[in-house]
């Protein structure tokens, strides 16, 4: 089989990105064949046809023009396709047989930087997973800020920090390919199996490939952190090399990996981002209410970014959650301070984007004038807080003057109102560039300089009738009347004889010819030139503008905050290391925005050693249970971000963990029931929570039968409050409202209850939260509201009373102290055998749940 040259070409580029759909440039098109061809017909709606390049050798081919790039690139990506971008090295008019191809980039998910594939509220992380026996290095970049982290966790860690990222792209080695994807409910964008690339061992191996990345001095800084271990300092290698293969790019554009620890921030595992929707609205998919757009009063995308990072990072450490909460403080009290700020920071760009983009070389001139007014607008930050002398301020939000050479470079150089692309002649001012000036002096006055030209050779030779002409076969000449020939000076080279004249041309002629014929050329080639210097001047700049960008961002976030307070009375919060909550008139912060502030009803709280740390709360469904706890949750959540919260007044002891147990669902995907996704993460949260965590557990038990229930539910508020390793502050939200009885005999257990009006058979929910326990569930009169039928509702209340006259419930007031049990006259004979049979003593929490699980699939 013979093929042709360009084929031959195509294949050998094809066979080093056999991973990514190849875009292979020729002429004004990217063409794409064989199963590329296939895949972008089919993505991308486009006709696929075919082309013959060799004997007998005819390929599928779809393609795309140049300029239309970037849209279809955008959608390909989306989907989760690496597209490698093979381009044209030399030009095709100088080029003698095939012109020189070869891939410049690779565009992946975790590798983007242009604007119209990112999200300007969200980080764009590329990751790197390496591990080594029990030990995970992890690895971080979003190349569009720059910003570049890694640190070391442990097996079980992993998982909640990759849900933590939400990359849109993880590299793991072969060898660790099975471990990464064996992590169960691990993250990824839009959920796309193939955005996790594997790539080869060596490319993680220092010995192998270190000395590329060091040659780039990107693992210098790394070589002298004692925090830096080996497992780490791999993970960075193989981003490294990943981007170093991608991109061929410089890495003077990134910082030095900032090391960082997982147990210096509360950590929130998958499911309580979930259940307390910090991000995303998981309970309707209509409602897009969620707390990170209720709390976002940011004004830039930088803040808009950091705001989300510092949501899903809360602090441990009291003294820097009270340096934010003083900032935040500072500004609600100077209201005037804070409008000053916000209409400046309305006016910043997203300073770290523009600048990994000039960096990249992938700036518009639009980039150059947003960050001209952007360095301007920070000058006024800088001032306003220094004239202010807001110390509290600027101890959370570092701000240095960025430098006028920047911005004084810009308005020089850049049109403010240009137009067409760069090199069309219209991006750089006038007076920036004499050969630029003169170029287009040449381009725009053609006639003019012909005219002058034609002048002044009428001037030198005395012949009036001297015409200076032109055609496409000669170009411009002089033409001369034969009546005129003895006056032809001798410099003149006769080009053409015609019947009455002569035409002639001059090496000043040829050489304006020269310049207005390539002129066009020039200014484009002269003003690509010129913007890409101007770029590299400003990328001089890079690490004080990224310094200034994290700035800018803080002292959004700060002013979020305050924005938020104000409009919102919100507090601030008493930061204590005790282990106490204390709140007063509780508020829902999305809850409340939604149905609006004057509807809300405010409740309070109190869990303490001396009080009472655990509290059992009854009430009937609808009457806002649920509510209740989450916005206890929210409330800690939102005071170890450093924010003022809605209540009256708050005293938080600072929490380790919260973990969330809420709601019902089955998990199709790897065939659990209703009930044991109930179980499993009951047992997660009972095995990994500490005495300093808050528990908010709502309906356990509710996925099986009643009793099955009711044991389960009973022995985990025991295990709760007698566990040494427990104790912590828990909120139980139950329908079983027999709980309630534990409090006279387990002492740190306070029962509170949803007050309800019952008027004739009428019930209305009265949202207060109350001292006590509730001793009816109303379910018969929440199926009322539901609209059940009347028949169906007279049978219920028959059965119901005929059933609670049966029902037994023993606290442990009632039984030994050491704890409570329910009456077994109900069980079986051999089902009494079963359970006397076990070693209660040697079984964990999780043993015990599958062994009642286990009985209740038998009897």
């Amino acid at each position: 089989m013979v093929v042709t040259s360009i084929r031959e070409q195509y294949l050998n580029v094809k066979t080093s990105y056999e991973d990514a759909i190849l875009f292979f440039r020729m002429g004004d098109f990217y063409e794409c064949f064989d199963e590329d061809a296939k895949v972008i017909s089919e993505e991308l709606d486009l006709t696929l046809t075919k082309k013959n390049l060799g004997k007998g050798v005819v390929v599928p081919l779809a393609g795309i023009p140049i300029h239309a790039c970037d849209s279809y690139l955008g959608k390909l990506v989306k989907n989760g396709h690496k597209v490698a971008i093979c381009e044209q090295l030399s030009d095709p008019s100088a080029s003698k047989g095939l012109v020189d191809r070869g891939v410049v980039r690779v565009v992946t998910p975790g590798t983007v930087f242009e604007d119209q594939f990112l999200d300007q509220l969200s980080n764009n992380y590329l990751v790197s997973v390496r591990k080594r026996q029990d030990q995970i290095g992890l690895a971080y970049v979003d190349i569009s800020t720059g910003e570049f982290a890694v640190t070391c966790l442990g097996v079980n860690a992993c998982k909640t920090e990759l849900v933590r990222l939400d990359a849109s792209e993880i590299l793991v080695c072969e060898s660790d390919a099975a471990f990464l994807k064996s992590l169960e409910g691990y993250s990824v964008k839009n959920g796309i199996d193939n955005l996790i690339t594997v790539i080869n061992d060596q490319d993680f191996d220092l010995s192998v490939s270190r000395q590329d990345a060091v040659s780039q001095g990107c693992l210098d800084d790394l070589s002298h952190n004692t925090d830096v271990n080996q497992v780490m300092a791999e993970a960075v290698l193989g981003l490294l090399v990943y981007l170093d293969r991608t991109h061929k790019m410089m890495f003077d554009h990134l910082q030095s990996p900032i090391v960082y620890k997982t147990d210096e921030f509360m950590i929130l595992d998958q499911q309580t981002r979930i259940n307390l929707e910090i991000f995303d609205n998981y309970q309707s998919s209509e409602s897009q209410a969620n707390l990170y757009k209720t709390l976002n009063y940011t004004k830039t995308p930088m803040g808009g970014r950091l705001l989300k990072k510092w949501l899903g990072q809360p602090l441990l450490d009291s003294t820097s959650i009270i340096r934010r909460l003083k900032a935040v403080d500072c500004l609600v009290k100077n209201i005037t301070i804070l409008d000053q700020i916000e209409n400046a920071l309305a006016d910043i760009s997203d300073l770290e984007r523009i600048t990994g983009k000039i960096k990249f070389n992938r700036a518009n001139p639009n980039d150059l004038l947003s960050l001209q007014n952007t360095v301007n607008e920070s000058n006024k930050l800088v001032d306003c807080l220094d004239m202010s002398g807001y110390k509290d301020i600027r101890d959370v939000c570092t701000l240095s003057r960025i430098t006028t050479e920047i911005s004084n470079l810009i308005d020089s150089a850049i049109v403010s109102e240009w137009k067409g692309k760069i090199g069309d002649g219209y991006i750089i001012k006038e007076g920036f560039s004499e050969d630029l000036d003169k170029l287009r002096q040449i381009s725009n006055n053609t006639k003019d300089v012909i005219v002058n030209l034609e002048a002044k050779e009428k001037d030198r030779t005395g012949i009036k009738n001297l015409r200076v002409r032109f055609n496409q076969v000669f170009g411009y000449f002089i033409e001369i009347s034969k009546s005129n020939l003895d006056r032809v000076p001798d410099e003149y080279i006769r080009k053409q004889t015609l019947t009455n004249a002569e035409r002639y041309i001059t090496a000043e002629l040829k050489d304006y010819e020269l310049e207005i014929l390539t002129s066009s050329d020039k200014i484009e080639a002269l003003e690509k030139q010129l913007f890409s210097q101007i770029c590299s001047q400003v990328s001089a700049f890079h690490f004080s503008l990224l310094s200034s960008s994290q700035g800018i961002a803080r002292l959004d976030v700060i002013c979020s905050y305050a924005r938020m307070a104000i409009r919102n009375k919100y507090v601030m919060p008493n930061i204590t290391e005790s282990s106490n909550i204390s709140i007063s008139g509780g508020r829902h912060p999305v809850v409340e925005q939604v149905i609006g502030d004057n509807n809300y009803i405010a409740n309070d709280l109190l869990l303490s050693d001396e009080c009472g740390n655990l509290i059992v709360l009854t009430g009937p469904n609808m009457a806002g249970k649920s509510t209740y706890i989450r916005q206890t949750a929210i409330i800690v959540l939102m005071a170890q971000i450093g924010s003022f919260v809605p209540a009256d007044f708050a005293e938080i002891g600072i929490v380790d963990r919260i973990f969330t147990r809420i709601g019902l669902q089955d998990d199709l995907t790897t065939g659990q029931s209703t009930f044991m996704v109930e179980m499993s993460e009951t047992a997660e949260i009972l095995n990994q929570a500490t005495n300093r965590s808050l528990l908010i557990l709502d309906e356990i038990g509710r996925g099986t039968s009643t009793y099955d229930g009711l044991a389960i539910a009973q022995s985990v508020i025991e295990y709760i409050h007698n566990s040494p390793l427990l104790s912590c502050k828990t909120l139980f939200a139950t329908h079983y409202h027999e709980l309630s009885q534990l409090a006279e005999s387990l002492p740190r257990i306070q029962n509170y209850h949803v007050a309800v009006s019952e008027t004739n058979g009428e019930i209305i929910f009265l949202r207060r939260i109350l001292k006590g326990s509730s001793d009816k569930s109303y379910g018969i009169h929440v199926a009322k509201l539901a609209g059940m039928p009347k028949s169906v509702l007279l049978r219920a209340a028959e059965l119901l009373e005929s059933l609670e006259g049966q029902e037994t419930f023993n606290s442990s007031k009632e039984t030994d102290t050491k704890g409570s049990q329910l009456t077994f006259n109900w069980a079986s004979e051999e089902l009494l055998k079963r359970i006397a049979g076990i070693d209660v003593n040697n079984m964990t929490p999780m043993d015990a749940m599958n062994f009642l699980h286990k009985l209740k699939s038998e009897f």
